[in-house]
């Protein structure tokens, strides 16, 4: 087992260091790499080489889940840059995407009071649209011009847009069971 710890997730998996990936390339090497470190394999080793297997499986699976999602893709790109999202510190939005939360806030607790689902999928829909917006402008800004404080902002507003749409997910399931 030739896994070395210490490398960065994307070197584990033998990818680029960028913020797009190939998803299919990825999980090709995850695959790969969690049949290879799979603590079964190791059932009858001695105690410290099972330890030692578990430890690289749990590597591999955190490494793996980190580049999955493009927002822990991201963030942790940056946190490679010396780039600190300051997500639980830096409130500061532009004043357009301020009104645009504002928005999709009374949009979902009025669907909500309403019990309408149609308006929840609607909401839903356009918070997904925006996702993908923001995550090309992501890839632009990290990949293509390098600008990482301008990334930071980005992985800002894409964590508040993945807890509406979670929050707007959990409404339609609500009414719907």
């Amino acid at each position: 087992m030739n896994l070395d710890l210490k490398q960065d997730f994307f070197a584990l998996f033998a990818l680029p260091r960028r913020y797009a990936i190939d998803a299919a390339t990825l999980d090709t090497a995850w695959r790969a790499l969690a049949a290879e470190v799979h603590p079964d394999r190791f059932a009858s080793a001695p105690d410290a080489e099972r330890r030692d297997a578990l430890m690289r499986a749990t590597r591999v699976n955190e490494a793996y889940q980190t580049l999955k999602k493009p927002v822990n893709r991201a963030r942790y790109l940056l946190k490679l840059s010396g780039v600190d999202t300051q997500e639980e510190t830096n409130t500061r939005m532009p004043v357009d995407f301020l009104m645009a939360q504002l928005a999709w806030r009374e949009t979902l607790e009025a669907a909500r009071e309403a019990s309408d689902i149609d308006a929840l999928e609607a909401l839903l829909s356009e918070i997904r649209t925006d996702t993908r917006e923001l995550e090309a402008a992501l890839e632009d800004a990290i990949d293509t011009r390098g600008e990482l404080e301008e990334g930071a902002l980005l992985v800002r507003k894409l964590r508040f847009l993945e807890k509406i749409e979670q929050e707007t997910g959990d409404a339609i399931e609500a009414l719907l069971y």
